[in-house]
């Protein structure tokens, strides 16, 4: 499941303060929440690698560098800026694949633009940036292993894809483009220019299977989540509650151009929090 989605990209924002993730986190307990906090100091660091205008190849070597970082936390010889994580590596049995899964999303928008990739394609992005993140995730929440991989699965895919739809016009300024070749095709759009592709009337015939796909995810990962404890699944249950929120709106908003941005209500955000944070 991905994390505070405010910029392009794998979407981790500029700070947890105020966000989505930051409210579904502060109602951890203390173990839990530093682990979580870890997680997406993480991906935002990566991230903001993966989505700074430095030269691709300095990029390239920055990630790699974390990979480095990674294999020696793992190896008991953690480097400075990832001492803090030992513990949560341990209490909570994160895994190094996922950990690197995650490098390998972000460095996929780095040699090259991402610009209307096959379906294949933008799922393996979309396991990487996000439910890589949820299998990391789901460890630390205390899901069982084979609801919490399937929980990841799903529920990364839903709000990954949400961000997509959300944030079209944003990444198509910085020259990507994650809607699917193979939609764009059968809407008859050939193009994969992100500013041409974004202004064709055609658009929404790409858009709304795409949010059907999404909601699809969403209710399989509810489905997950009814079936475990409560208190187990109330972060991931906030997260995706507030997403599915942004989708709806997307939904009924439209896809034609030009396309207001949408924002969840901050009554509509007090609500979830009420239901779902205090059980």
């Amino acid at each position: 499941m991905t994390l505070e989605a405010t910029t392009p990209g794998a979407n981790y924002g500029s700070t947890a303060s105020g966000s989505s993730f930051y409210a579904a986190m502060r109602i951890l307990p203390r173990d839990q929440r530093e682990a979580m906090f870890q997680i997406y100091s993480f991906c935002r660091q990566v991230d903001d690698i993966a989505d700074s205008d430095g030269p691709r190849e300095q990029r390239l070597a920055a990630l790699q560098e974390w990979r480095n970082d990674i294999d020696a936390l793992y190896q008991g010889h953690p480097p400075p800026r990832l001492k803090d994580y030992v513990a949560s590596v341990k209490t909570f049995g994160l895994k190094r694949e996922d950990f690197l899964a995650i490098v390998d999303g972000m460095e996929m928008d780095v040699p090259q633009d991402i610009r209307a990739p096959d379906m294949a394609t933008l799922d393996l992005y979309c396991d990487r940036v996000a439910s890589a993140v949820g299998r990391l995730s789901v460890r630390v929440f205390g899901i069982p292993e084979e609801d919490g991989i399937l929980l990841a699965h799903h529920l990364g895919r839903a709000l990954q894809l949400t961000n997509i739809l959300r944030d079209i016009d944003e990444d198509a300024g910085l020259g990507r483009l994650y809607l699917p070749r193979e939609a764009l095709l059968h809407a008859g759009i050939t193009s994969n220019d992100p500013n041409r592709v974004i202004a064709e009337r055609a658009l929404p015939k790409v858009c709304l299977p795409l949010a059907q796909r999404a909601k699809s995810h969403f209710e399989k990962s509810d489905e997950i989540m009814n079936r475990n404890k409560r208190r187990a699944v109330r972060a991931p249950r906030i997260m995706s509650k507030y997403y599915h929120s942004i989708l709806d709106l997307l939904i009924a908003r439209g896809f034609t151009a030009p396309r207001e941005p949408v924002r969840v209500s901050k009554i509509t955000r007090i609500l979830i929090l009420l239901r779902y944070a205090f059980i």
